[in-house]
């Protein structure tokens, strides 16, 4: 009985274990190296053991506090039955998967172990086929790589070509965009340095002039008497005041040469006189331009050291007032007269009688030139005609025309002269038409001829 038994129990051994073979086959049933699946299979058991133990409470030794305990874990355990749900459905998912994959992998290698027990020689050929395609493969794949290797050395050696040609263009560039901040440079420099150069210049030339000017004033002081010139500290005005004359003219009316520049348009006006009078001669510039034109021409100023400074010259000037030294003359004896800058400094009621003077004591054909600011430009108020603290009031160039139309004087014509723009640029800006009839000429001139 015991044999039997035994006898029994292998035959149900071998039984389970051709089953398993059959279900599980192995590189040793086959004679081919077949995938070894019992370790996917450990896994997968073990991966069940924990999807069954999800929900469960770890067991705990006996005793009321350990119940309490684990009452108190069932009861969370199962108030999150909710929560664990997804996670447990999700989990018995991926574990059907996993089986349906170790079917299909015991499904293959059954296949393949029928496929080789039935006729090995599809085998054979298809390892033979497989080996003589393999050799033309490597060949293939050698030949590939060569070719892969030279393509890679030439688009290399092309790489580095580009980089060089790249860098010789850069390095081109850099040079000359060098070279040309470099003249940039220089040219600013040199900008900078001439601009630098004029402005030093110009200061040098303004300073020269200031000098010079002080110079001359000085050098005409030391012409006159000694005592002259120690009035001249604070010579007096014809109206009180007390200021240095001779700075005033040259900083308010221009210098010599400007005035006598000014003055040259008269050359043609006394061209043919005989004897010129200058009323007011001033610094003898009119005196001095008659002169170099042959004319004989004579001067009356108020101030004394003014006459002496024309005598100082070489001038004919004498201290007189004008009313006084026009009523000593004989009638009609002069050729010509000529009033600049002297009008403007009389009381209006003066002005008609002065031109009546005049008129009476001029020869038939003689000429008048009468020169005062010109109040129809604008800019005289706001720059020349109230820095002479001796001006009265300005004259129109229609009133003084008028008076001399009035008087007898034929031939009346207005010469307007000194452009403001040339004094003050920024009446450029102006329109022209505009700029003429309000910013037009600082002085005029009204001429006429004694009839």
């Amino acid at each position: 009985m015991a044999e039997s038994s035994e006898q029994e129990l292998a035959e149900i051994l071998a039984s389970i274990r051709e089953r398993v073979r059959e279900r599980h086959p192995t590189s040793e049933s086959s004679g081919l190296p077949l995938p070894d699946l019992m370790p996917l299979l450990r896994a997968r058991d073990a991966a069940y053991a924990k999807v069954a133990a999800i929900g469960t409470v770890n067991p705990r030794a006996g005793g009321l506090v350990n119940s309490v305990v684990q009452f108190v874990k069932r009861t969370v355990s199962r108030s999150l039955n909710w929560h664990v749900r997804e996670q447990v459905e999700f989990n018995r998912a991926v574990m059907s998967s996993i089986e349906a994959i170790l079917q299909a992998l015991e499904e293959n290698n059954r296949l393949i172990r029928d496929v080789v027990l039935k006729d090995v020689n599809p085998v054979r050929d298809l390892n033979a086929h497989w080996a003589a395609w393999r050799v033309e493969w490597e060949r293939k794949l050698s030949a590939n790589e060569t070719q892969y290797l030279r393509s890679l050395a030439d688009l290399q050696i092309a790489f580095q070509h580009r980089v060089g040609m790249m860098e010789t263009t850069h390095r081109d560039l850099m040079r000359t965009q060098h070279a040309d901040y470099l003249g940039a440079l220089d040219r600013s420099t040199l900008d900078v340095q001439k601009r630098l150069w004029d402005d030093l210049q110009k200061i040098r030339l303004e300073y020269d002039t200031l000098i010079h000017t002080e110079l001359r004033l000085i050098r005409q002081r030391s012409l006159l008497p000694q005592p002259t010139i120690a009035v001249a500290a604070a010579p007096v005005a014809a109206d009180g005041l007390k200021f240095d004359y001779f700075r005033f003219a040259e900083r308010f009316r221009g210098s010599e040469d400007y005035v006598r520049k000014g003055q040259q348009q008269y050359k043609d006006t006394f061209k043919g006189c005989l004897t010129v009078l200058d009323l007011g001669c001033g610094r003898g510039e009119f005196l001095e331009l008659m002169q170099g034109q042959g004319i004989e021409a004579r001067g009356i100023e108020q101030s004394e050291e003014l006459v002496k400074l024309c005598q100082a010259k070489g001038l004919a000037a004498e201290q007189a007032d004008l009313f006084q030294y026009l009523e000593s003359q004989a009638d009609q004896t002069l050729d010509g007269v000529f009033c600049s800058q002297v009008v403007e400094h009389l009381p209006p009621e003066k002005l008609p009688e002065l031109i009546r003077l005049i008129h009476t004591k001029m020869r038939r054909g003689g000429v008048l030139a009468v020169e005062t600011p010109n109040p129809e430009c604008l800019a005289i108020f706001a720059t020349h005609f109230y820095l002479d603290p001796t001006h009265t009031r300005p004259i129109p160039p229609a009133l003084l025309s008028f008076y001399l139309e009035e008087i007898g004087f034929g031939q009346v014509a207005i010469v307007r002269s000194a452009p403001a723009v040339e004094t003050m640029p920024e009446l450029a800006e102006l329109p022209e038409r505009f700029r003429r009839a309000f910013f037009g000429s600082l002085d005029y001139a009204v001429i006429g001829r004694r009839v």
